[in-house]
């Protein structure tokens, strides 16, 4: 088989694979993209690979320079394709996109064990860096309405013992009102 002959067999047995896995985008009959991880995961990651022209005799193109990767220290995404293309090397003369998304799947916490968690704290409006095992700040507890005795007592007076107001309380009486007429009516 010609190269251009793997290179047809191997996309359409992609697309068939991945077809309705959204971590999986093709961009071009020769280039995909895979992310690694849950989406919202800190830890994931999306590798891009792309077909020269005597692929799979040569080893593709593997890329992390997506925008998705930029919270990734550069020497972890270096780690990353210096073990993805020893993986190329093993396979190289068979079609090995399949092997190369799922090498990466299979080892994602070894890839990123040394990755710092980026988190975004609303309170104090910074971004901190650390580990997932380092307790983050509490948050500081709301205070509640402090009422007075008289108060207490009003509301109490108000309520019955399950602290709701009885059916009604807000009514307008209408017999009141029908008493009182309008100034018209005189």
């Amino acid at each position: 088989m010609t190269a251009n002959e793997d290179q047809e067999m191997e996309l359409e047995a992609l697309r068939s694979i991945y077809e309705g896995d959204e971590c999986f985008r093709e961009l071009s009959p020769v280039s995909f993209q895979y992310r690694i991880g849950a989406d919202g995961d800190p830890k994931a990651f999306l590798i891009e690979i792309s077909w020269p022209d005597t692929y799979p005799q040569t080893a593709p193109a593997i890329s992390m320079d997506a925008f998705f990767n930029n919270a990734i220290s550069s020497s972890i995404k270096q780690n990353i394709l210096n073990k993805l293309m020893e993986e190329v090397e093993v396979n190289l003369g068979t079609s090995m996109t399949y092997t190369i998304f799922e090498y990466a799947k299979d080892n994602k916490e070894l890839f990123m064990e040394n990755q710092p968690v980026s988190t975004v704290t609303a309170m104090n409006n910074c971004i901190s860096t650390g580990h997932p095992d380092v307790a983050q700040p509490s948050k500081k507890k709301e205070k509640k309405e402090q009422l007075s005795k008289t108060q207490k007592r009003k509301l109490a007076d108000k309520t019955d013992h399950k602290g709701e107001l009885p059916r009604g309380w807000n009514w307008v009486d209408v017999i009141k009102l029908s008493k009182t007429g309008s100034k018209d009516d005189e």
